[in-house]
């Protein structure tokens, strides 16, 4: 059989094996995020290896594509209601969470034997958020009100203050090895300010046009048009394609409050490449790495969840967020993956000597976080909800 009939074939049935987890989702109240990624466990190099990799060669294609997507949606969250309301929440929680996950992670990997530069750099690395699969916690839990509004707000502004973090630690890493090296802060503030850019160049004329056209195909054409120059743009600048399409978002979401279409155009087309990129993300992962990261890896996993706890319940205090509520921002945000894994190759490239490591721990440790963490994500928002109603 040639290639196109195989490619056409398995992404059939990974289209229709995204159905089967939705459906076993809502039965089970498991994260649809969790199920496709054991679907792609299992049928990927660590399980019966059975995707043509024809079909895994699309997976970086893929990723940009449903992540676009995602902080799309995530920066038309960012209304001047919603952070009139929540902004102070928002601020002070997603920068307390990435203050504390850098601290407590750094010091206490050092502790436990980790060199102070790599530490430095994977407490920098724990500050990133799966914003992909939050974002779809949320979305499967069904549930609106005021913690829900933070929470997209929080994952939507969580990549600056990562890539910020990140930046910051090479910079101090190569200091404690007794070198200066400052061009990934000029790198870090291109990534953040260009990406503010193109959004807002693309975001506002966007904003004047969107909505004068009808629903269906004419609608869904431009919306996808602006997700994709977004996404492409950014990576011809060499900026962060999360931040640019979060502010083209939150842009036209504020420019142009009225027309909402383009969202909801976005919200009906997203579910397919999230469910492709789910599957190819778990085929891709190797469960091998899980048992060779051992002490070390076991304590960066408690020292960052511990860390978002703690992160998120001061950021609370400092915002003056309900009680109720301040437990439990930072462990609805443990899921991390691609922006992780993305620091984690740029950190192996600064510091060679320790590229095992660094990839190592980040990936070994992404795998744990991506199956726990929409499971923590939902139980988080149902038991706020329920705290709330009480």
């Amino acid at each position: 059989m040639t290639d196109a009939p195989v490619l056409l074939i398995a992404l059939g049935v990974l289209l229709l094996a995204g159905l089967a987890a939705d459906a076993i989702g809502h039965r089970t109240r498991l994260p649809r995020v969790t199920i496709l990624l054991a679907c792609g466990i299992v049928v990927g190099g660590a399980g019966f290896d059975l995707i043509p990799a024809n079909v895994q060669a699309l997976y970086d294609i893929l990723s940009v594509m449903a992540l676009t997507m995602v902080s799309f949606l995530l920066g038309s969250s960012l209304t001047r209601e919603t952070l009139r309301r929540h902004g102070r929440a928002i601020l002070s929680v997603s920068m307390m969470i990435a203050l504390v996950t850098m601290a407590v992670v750094s010091a206490g990997l050092w502790m436990v034997g980790v060199p102070a530069p790599v530490a430095l750099l994977l407490g920098a690395i724990a500050t990133a958020t799966d914003p992909a699969a939050t974002q779809d916690a949320i979305r499967q839990s069904g549930r609106q009100g005021p913690f829900i509004d933070k929470l997209k707000g929080i994952v939507a502004i969580d990549d600056a203050w990562g890539l910020l973090a990140f930046s910051l630690a090479v910079v101090v890493a190569y200091g404690l090895n007794g070198e200066m090296h400052f061009h990934m802060l000029a790198d870090a503030g291109w990534e953040i300010g260009g990406a503010l850019l193109i959004g807002g160049a693309i975001g506002l004329p966007a904003a004047y046009l969107t909505g004068r056209l009808q629903k269906g195909e004419p609608l869904l054409t431009e919306a996808l048009g602006l997700v994709f120059l977004t996404a492409g743009l950014s990576q011809w600048a060499d900026v962060s394609f999360l931040l640019a399409s979060m502010t083209t978002g939150a842009v036209i979401a504020n420019v142009a409050p009225h027309h909402e279409r383009a969202f909801h155009e976005i919200e009906h087309i997203q579910w397919p490449f999230m469910i492709l990129f789910f599957v190819l993300a778990g085929a891709s992962l190797n469960l091998g790495l899980l048992g060779e990261i051992g002490m070390i890896g076991g304590a960066y996993i408690v020292l960052r969840s511990l860390a978002r706890f703690l992160g998120g319940w001061l950021g609370g205090i400092v915002a003056n967020a309900p009680q109720a509520q301040r437990p439990y921002f930072g462990l609805a945000l443990l899921p991390q993956a691609g922006v992780a894994v993305g620091m984690a190759l740029v950190g192996a490239q600064e510091f060679p000597d320790h590229a095992d490591l660094i990839i190592g721990m980040t990936i070994a440790t992404t795998v744990a976080f991506e199956v726990i963490g929409p499971m923590t994500t939902i139980w988080t928002i149902r038991k706020v909800q329920a705290l709330d109603k009480s």
